[in-house]
């Protein structure tokens, strides 16, 4: 799921159609690119962000949805105007290739926290590869957005930094670390060991773990901290997971994830009667058809057009390096290098695994050690918050909140236009 060349063309293409539009209104405006596609750990269906910097009274929101109805930008019915939000902006979806779209105006908390990201992507090279898996991981459970019950992006991803900070493991930053461990000893992590109640995370400074109550002391304008506390590295006495409502819910599908691949990886997995039929990684996520297909149609209308930027083909080479998850193949996977297919995020069993990699995190569910060709697998879970915080444990294994199982993109529908016959069909219902 990781982004390709044509996939950025493609989102290029929307930018600069919108670009345009805002410099015929406003020839002195300043359009900049932030979220996900700044940083490149967006997914196939992940949305642009925009902010456009200027000099007004008050953003000009009508103006500009105005401008784009007129241009036949966007699709018609899918211009909102949100003045009312905290942050005012225009919603949108691109006429032509059904990528949404948020605008904003003079906001730079988005473009200094790409930065950020940015800055934490060179320190620690492992960091894209748990992003994009966890954000799928989450999209299929309509748990990646605040207002559906889950989280926001960027609280995931200060969640992924502060885990790679505070890792017990010194190795766990190594760029040739067995990602597919990380990505199970982060599961355990938030989705058992973590206590919300009491604790929240920072990241500047190295890191730490703090008492709710010591970040209650700088938090501004009455607030108390939340459930999913997270000081913001950019703006002091801010917390990101303030609107985290459903920070239990992702909780407790971190938890199911944690179980279903313990199990998968322990010894016992050469008895599942779907073992040859199912990827590890495949148990948790799933990748529909009509994706599948949506990315056949970016690559065959855009495959051409690549013409990529310094930055974004260094951002671009995680390409095909994840391992496929349910059913799309890697026809390149020979011809890479065997520093990339170190890389590859893929979650072997416990037999494959060298006797030299670290997998102090994976549990059983029987409560004794697993000794297997010469690893030791912890029961008790290495990454602990220290002595000052009790953690707080999950119990047994649960379904996804929901039953929202593998939905994918339900927020997402593909409609069918009256003119566009090289859209697949599948994505055009």
């Amino acid at each position: 799921m990781s982004p390709r060349p044509e996939e950025a063309a493609m989102r290029r293409e929307v930018v600069k159609r919108i670009e345009t539009v805002i410099k015929d209104l406003w020839p002195t405006a300043d359009v900049q690119i932030f979220g996900s596609f700044s940083t490149g750990l967006y997914l196939p269906t992940s949305d642009i962000d925009l902010v456009v910097f200027g000099k007004w009274e008050r953003p000009p929101l009508q103006l500009l949805e105005q401008a784009l109805r007129k241009h036949n930008v966007a699709e018609p019915y899918s211009i909102k105007v949100l003045d009312k939000a905290t942050v005012p902006i225009i919603k949108l979806t691109d006429q032509e290739t059904e990528v949404k779209v948020d605008i904003s105006f003079n906001v730079e908390t988005g473009v200094k926290a790409a930065r950020f990201i940015k800055e934490y992507m060179k320190k620690y090279t492992l960091l894209p590869y748990l992003i994009l898996v966890l954000k799928q991981f989450l999209l299929q459970r309509d748990l990646n957005e605040v207002f559906t019950g889950g989280i926001s992006s960027y609280s995931l991803i200060l969640m992924a930094i502060s885990f790679l900070q505070l890792h017990p493991r010194i190795d766990a930053r190594r760029a040739d670390e067995n990602l597919g461990m990380l990505l199970i000893e982060f599961f355990e992590l938030y989705g058992r060991n973590f206590n919300y109640l009491k604790t929240g995370i920072r990241i500047k400074n190295g890191g730490a773990y703090i008492a709710k109550e010591e970040i209650m002391k700088v938090m501004t304008n009455g607030y108390r901290p939340s459930m999913l506390c997270i000081e913001d590295p950019l703006l002091p006495g801010n917390d990101v997971g303030r609107s985290s409502y459903g920070a239990m819910q992702v909780k407790q599908v971190f938890d199911y994830a944690y179980i279903v691949l313990s199990h998968a990886v322990s010894p016992l997995a050469r008895s599942y009667p779907n073992r040859d039929s199912e990827s590890t990684l495949g148990r948790i996520i799933k990748v529909t058809q009509e994706v599948i297909d949506y990315r056949a149609w970016i690559k065959k209308k855009w495959g051409s057009k690549i013409n990529l930027s310094p930055e974004l083909d260094n951002r671009l080479k995680i390409r095909d390096q994840i391992a496929p998850c349910n059913g799309e193949q890697n026809n390149n996977r020979d011809s890479e290098s065997s520093y990339n297919q170190r890389l590859t995020l893929s979650l072997a069993s416990t037999q494959q695994l060298s006797s030299g990699s670290s997998a102090s995190s994976v549990s059983s569910l029987s409560g004794s050690d697993i000794q297997h060709t010469g690893m030791k697998f912890s029961m008790k879970g290495t990454h602990n918050q220290g002595n000052s915080y009790s953690p707080v444990n999950s119990g047994g294994m649960r379904q996804p909140v929901g039953n929202r199982g593998h939905h994918q993109y339900n927020r997402n529908i593909w409609r069918r236009k009256k003119h566009r016959d090289s859209l697949p069909i599948s994505l055009s219902r």
